[in-house]
């Protein structure tokens, strides 16, 4: 809605230096990799790289997030290079580096997420207002469940249900901790969306003609219905 009141030329504006700010953050990323290597993707070391630097982003808050967000940016990228990599792409090649960019950008099976790098920053970003939020409520009104932030309700409730009492001091203490585990998963979540399906989606269009690249969609809503019971792509 916010884009949408910007003045004419704006938007396109925005979204062109995004593209900018993720291409480079691709250059970054895949600067030290092995591009003769031909092995196994590294997956979990992406994952626990990507888990450390949400956990870490969201315990700081504000502060740590500007400073985290593009680190995680170059982990992500850096493992559907890797993805990329073990499928036969040549990541130095600059066709290959843009069809990278190009998986950040899918969502799934469903209209909703299309703009999924998008959600990924949106994500990240509320979390960081739900904790402000958390944090100053606590600071003003002190501890109590009712009429409080979401994340506060929240803590109130873990800590009944293993009846622990929790005070001012001890809230204001926690939310960190809960931005914490909330940036390491929504971050996990993220990585694994984007998957080797994408990397391979790509490479089978690279190598089809537009009869082919129809029957790879379609054989990719199929597989998508039976295994996730999603929704039919655009």
């Amino acid at each position: 809605m916010a884009i949408k009141k910007l003045p004419d030329g704006a938007s396109s504006m925005i979204t062109k230096a995004a593209e900018k700010a993720i291409t480079k953050a691709l250059v970054v990323a895949v600067s030290t990799m092995d591009r003769k290597y031909r092995g196994k993707p590294f997956k979990w070391s992406h994952r626990a790289a990507v888990v450390t630097s949400g956990g870490a982003g969201g315990f700081f808050g504000l502060p740590g997030l500007a400073i985290e967000l593009p680190i995680s940016t170059v982990i992500m990228l850096r493992s559907i290079a890797d993805t990329a990599r073990s499928e036969g792409e040549n990541i130095g090649d600059i066709d290959a580096q843009l069809a990278c960019v190009q998986v950040f950008a899918l969502g799934g099976s469903n209209r909703i997420d299309d703009a999924s790098e998008t959600g990924y920053y949106a994500a990240r970003i509320a979390l960081t207002r739900a904790l402000t939020e958390a944090g100053e409520f606590i600071a003003e009104k002190g501890f109590a469940e009712e009429g409080s932030p979401v994340i506060v309700r929240l803590i109130a409730r873990i800590a009944s249900r293993f009846g622990v009492v929790v005070s001012e001091k001890a809230a204001a203490e926690t939310v960190p901790i809960v931005g914490a585990a909330g940036g390491a998963t929504i971050n996990l979540l993220f990585i694994n969306h984007f998957n080797p399906w994408h990397v391979a989606i790509l490479s089978l269009e690279a190598l089809s003609d537009t009869g082919a690249k129809k029957a790879v969609k379609k054989e990719y809503e199929r597989i998508a219905k039976e295994k996730c019971g999603l929704e039919s792509i655009n």
